[in-house]
């Protein structure tokens, strides 16, 4: 048996019976709960991603190889995603950007950094930008959410913003209160679980990897938590101009090329795809220095089009360094 196929059953085996399987980098201690981060690689810049929702640092590991080959590259999963502790609560863009930012530094990972978000991590790096923008050198936004988006919800097409109550946001902070200091308890995926396409594109080990992951009951506060304040972040950003935002950072815009709305909406589906069309180019044009991608994948290009995404990031990363 080759170490490869090895592995992949031992994977499958420890997922199936609820023992937690090894991480795939170290777990960064965050003044008293844990981030696991997975660099590799050698060169810089170094390439930061941030996940969409339902998906984990593993989920990128056709890119991170590529990417690898010619730069650094480090994948992490957020508070409560796969082997990460559950952060502090609530889990707010500045949150998310603190802990990633502390997480790297621990791990003696300098910046400025190439930023990879993909769907609701494309909000998160650019809040990330926005706070910190001596530590960025670009960005990447892979097919990203936008703040005036709207998404389908029982047959009906929501703007992501419309649950927005209008909240201060609290300040973020490293430590937990003791309310959230509960003790984490691996749960096992379940035998008849099945990873979805494009999942099934990954290595037998990781799709093993992202079942497990899926059924850690922090995952669906940590998730919850995310989308109970994001919409507070949207709304904000749908009542000011947000062109230009980004000032000169070097952007990169990839859209899938269709939306893929059904019919049998609230709203035609040529209407949402005519909008949709509309913010990814606004998403363009919040950096001078922005310009766009149509790529022929789903939403989930960097599983069914890695080497477009890898490229993406190879122009940033060459445009980076010193000439």
């Amino acid at each position: 048996m080759s170490a490869l196929a090895a592995l992949a059953l031992t994977t499958t085996v420890i997922a199936a019976a609820g023992v937690e399987p090894a991480p795939l980098g170290p777990l960064v201690d965050l003044s008293g709960h844990r981030l696991h981060m997975h660099c590799t690689g050698k060169g810089r810049p170094t390439v930061v991603v941030e996940n969409g929702f339902d998906e984990f640092s593993f989920d990128w590991a056709l890119v991170q190889t590529r990417v690898s080959a010619f730069t650094r590259i480090c994948t992490y999963d957020r508070a409560g995603h796969a082997w990460s502790d559950p952060g502090p609560l609530p889990r707010t863009f500045d949150q998310i950007t603190l802990e990633l930012r502390d997480g790297l530094a621990r791990l003696g990972e300098g910046g400025p950094f190439i930023l990879v978000g993909h769907s609701f991590g494309g909000p998160v790096v650019r809040h990330f930008a926005v706070v910190h923008p001596e530590d960025v050198a670009g960005i990447v936004l892979v097919d990203s959410v936008h703040e005036d988006e709207r998404v389908v919800v029982q047959g009906k097409a929501v703007r992501l913003r419309a649950s927005a109550q209008g909240r201060s946001i609290p300040s973020p902070r490293e430590y937990l209160l003791r309310a959230e200091q509960a003790p984490r308890a691996p749960v096992a995926a379940s035998t008849s679980a099945v990873v979805e396409p494009p999942v099934d594109r990954l290595p037998a080990h990781l799709q093993s990897l992202h079942l497990w992951a899926q059924a850690q009951p922090r995952l669906e506060e940590a998730q919850g938590s995310e989308r109970d304040w994001s919409p507070e972040y949207f709304a904000r950003w749908a009542a000011t101009p947000q062109e230009g935002s980004l000032g000169r950072v070097p952007l990169i815009v990839l859209t899938r090329a269709q939306g893929g709305y059904g019919d049998g909406l609230d709203v035609p589906a040529a209407q949402l795809e005519s909008e949709r069309r509309q913010r990814q180019q606004q998403l363009v044009r919040l950096s001078r220095r922005g310009r766009q991608v149509i790529v022929a994948a789903g939403h989930d290009m960097h599983l069914e089009a890695p080497d477009v995404v890898a490229r993406a990031i190879r122009d940033l990363v060459e445009a980076a360094r010193p000439r």
